[in-house]
């Protein structure tokens, strides 16, 4: 595996909320997707999903919390935790969690993105 440079990769990228893969290890792959807006309530029932926030700011709704994630900072969303993720300006994350796991878990609709989409 070569080397990949995060910068560059998010260049490639000009959908919002349309993850793409980077990188895997093991059973995992590491996505990088840009937010803005608001996302849609959705759970993963069989994962704990892990945000890094490359550039920007966003938030992630809870049920009982909301968590705000700066530059260079990472939260892990339980499994089968509901949360909303959004964005007021443009934010590049990244996303870790297991290979196959679908953007709107089950709740399929006009942000579910196709899966195990390499840049």
């Amino acid at each position: 595996m070569a080397k990949v440079n995060i910068g560059d990769k998010l260049s490639l990228i000009h959908e919002l909320w349309t993850p793409k893969v980077i990188a895997e290890m093991n059973d995992y792959q590491f996505k990088l997707v840009k937010l803005q807006g608001e996302f849609v309530w959705h759970n993963h029932v069989d994962t704990d999903e892990v945000f890094i926030v490359v550039k920007g700011s966003m938030c992630i709704e809870m049920e009982h919390e909301t968590v705000t994630l700066s530059e260079g900072e990472m939260y892990v969303v339980p499994k089968g935790v509901m949360h909303k993720p959004y964005a007021t300006d443009e934010c590049h994350v990244m996303l870790v969690e297991p290979r196959g796991v679908v953007n709107t878990g089950e709740e399929e609709g006009n942000f579910t993105a196709e899966n195990d989409v390499w840049v």
